[in-house]
């Protein structure tokens, strides 16, 4: 059987870019909350190892923080 729908490891190309960016969480987390948002470290590394989901406007300033597009994020 063949399905439709696939999870994306969202989380963990997070952490890849973050990487290839050589930026630590911390780093991250310092320049998303310039941006306005209230995410902590802790909840970085639970969306990293896919124990938390990301809110669409984090994911925004995530994009904005790495100059990443969009689709970086959805590779599979």
């Amino acid at each position: 059987m063949h399905y439709l729908l696939r999870d994306i490891p969202i989380g963990r190309n997070i952490q890849s870019i973050r990487i290839k960016k050589n930026m630590t969480q911390s780093d991250v987390i310092a320049k998303i909350q310039l941006l306005g948002s209230t995410m902590s470290r802790s909840t970085l590394a639970n969306i990293e190892v896919g124990r938390r989901n990301i809110k669409v406007s984090d994911l925004k300033a995530l994009k904005i923080i790495f100059n990443v597009d969009y689709s970086d994020f959805f590779e599979e």
